[in-house]
């Protein structure tokens, strides 16, 4: 095996092939890792109950409606209910919400499949996408491909792309900007304004920002990142120079970005119905002095923000399934979106002990505990050897996952963690390539045996975990085998 290895990795034809077609291979594979049976449970599961129903009413609308008692239950039975009148009072922006209304136009709004399917196609494509950048960061189609196979079969990638919440929505928006990111990283910098990948950039930023607020922690990280990058290219620049420069990425990032933001709330903003939507009407309620030129409704807007604001920063609300961001790499309490359990000998289980269908949002371990020592050691070449693609790696991990660091005591969940799960995995295979660079042609043998068995080893514990990722019906003590930990239970 490790001749024919050997022999893949050095053969011209083969590497040309493989260069062709393994994009697509490993793209096709994650397709039918995501829609393989994803109408499976018919039935809301999750947060699906928050955003389904809230995409049901806000694509009818404008704007997000409260529902009546039993709604899940209709739905389940593919019946639609009618909502109530009254405008909802939702914590999240539209964007994802209205991604999620266009599976449901296409396939049917009382139809499971129809729910998921935005978010499966998006799941897909962040497959491709990945690839894309880890070629660009890494100049081979070899270490791209392996980075798109790590994520085409990872867990929480796997759970998240097929189920219609929105985290997987802002996941794709935000690897869709650092992309923009990185084209614009390799154009020259004569001219301040004329930068066109990074005003992509703050476009895509504004819109993962109306997906979920946290995208306005990639928008302030990327920021900065670009600022930086450019100062330390040109070390002889002034102050002046620097204030000009950041003044430039500024105007070109931040106005673009709060511009698609507020255009996410157009449905609310043209309609009268929607949760605080007429506070500011109120003349009691209307700024006054230097603020009361801005226009109502964006008065009422601010207003909405700031409960939802409020909202989130006090959730301390008890949940069995609740993590703290700490334990998060390790993979300390992953998120079960739904299981059900059946004595034997009904709906024919067979098994004595009883049968199970579980879908746990839990990431394959040998990638996140890998992974894990793959970012302690880009931090030390970021840090020893000024290396820019761990800089660029650690930007993303950084922007994910630091700012819920100050939310340890909140209600927060681990399947957070997909929001930046590729720049994760693109630090996993970066460690990988630049232990392979550093080996000898003596040592490169070896290495390559390591790693092909390591990819097996992730293959092999992929497909052993797939029953809880898909819900299969399995026989109880099967489902139990995959608890490692008694907090996964």
């Amino acid at each position: 095996m490790l001749a024919q290895l050997t022999k893949f990795v050095y053969e011209p034809r083969l590497r040309a092939l493989f260069d062709r077609w393994s994009i697509w291979a490993i793209v096709a594979f994650a397709a039918i890792l995501r829609f393989y049976n994803l109408g499976y449970p018919n039935k809301l599961v999750f947060d699906e109950t928050y955003y389904v129903k809230d995409s049901l009413s806000l694509t009818a609308t404008g704007f997000e409606h409260d529902w009546p008692a039993g709604s899940d239950d209709l739905l389940a039975a593919g019946k639609v209910p009618n909502f109530s009148d009254t405008g909802s009072f939702v914590v999240h922006p539209p964007l994802g919400k209205w991604i999620i209304g266009v599976g449901m136009s296409l396939f049917g709004q009382g139809n499971s499949f129809g729910w998921r399917f935005s978010v499966a196609l998006l799941g897909t494509a962040a497959v491709l996408l990945i690839m894309l950048v880890a070629r660009k960061l890494f100049r081979s189609t070899v270490w791209a491909a392996l980075a798109g196979l790590f994520f085409a079969i990872d867990g929480v990638a796997i759970v998240m792309a097929r189920t219609a919440l929105l985290d997987g929505i802002l996941m794709f928006v935000v690897l869709l900007a650092f992309w923009f990111l990185l084209l614009d990283r390799e154009r020259s910098f004569g001219n301040l304004w004329r930068r066109p990948w990074l005003l992509a950039t703050g476009i895509t930023l504004g819109a993962a920002t109306a997906v979920k607020w946290n995208g306005a922690y990639f928008l302030a990280f990327f920021g900065v990142y670009v600022v930086l990058a450019e100062l330390l290219a040109k070390r002889d620049t002034s102050i002046l120079q620097l204030i000009k420069s950041a003044a430039t990425k500024f105007v070109i990032l931040v106005p673009s970005a709060l511009i698609v933001y507020i255009a996410s709330w157009t449905g609310w903003l043209t309609t009268t119905g929607g949760y605080d939507r007429n506070f500011a009407d109120d003349v009691a309620n209307r700024w006054t002095g230097l603020l009361s030129w801005v226009p109502i409704p964006l008065q009422s807007l601010w207003h909405y923000h700031v409960d939802a604001y409020n909202f989130h920063i006090n959730l301390r609300s008890p949940h069995s399934y609740a993590s703290n961001p700490l334990t998060w790499l390790f993979l300390g309490r992953p998120t079960s979106f739904f299981y059900e359990g059946r004595s034997a000998g009904d709906h024919g289980c067979l098994a004595a002990g009883g049968c199970s269908s579980a879908i746990t949002a839990l990431g394959n371990p040998f990638i996140w505990w890998a992974a894990i020592a793959a970012i302690a050691l880009l931090i030390w070449l970021a840090i020893r050897n000024r290396d820019k693609t761990a800089s660029a790696i650690l930007l993303g991990v950084a922007a994910g996952y630091l700012p819920w660091m100050l939310y340890l005591q909140r209600t927060v969940f681990q399947f957070y963690v997909i929001a930046f799960e590729p720049f994760v995995v693109l630090a996993l295979v970066y460690a990988m390539a630049a232990l392979w660079r550093q080996a000898g042609p003596e040592r490169r043998a070896g290495l390559l045996k390591v790693y092909a068995f390591y990819a097996f080893i992730c293959m092999a514990f992929s497909l052993f975990f797939l029953p809880i990722w898909f819900g299969t019906w399995t026989p109880y003590w099967f489902w139990y085998l995959h608890m490692w930990i008694p907090s996964w239970i």
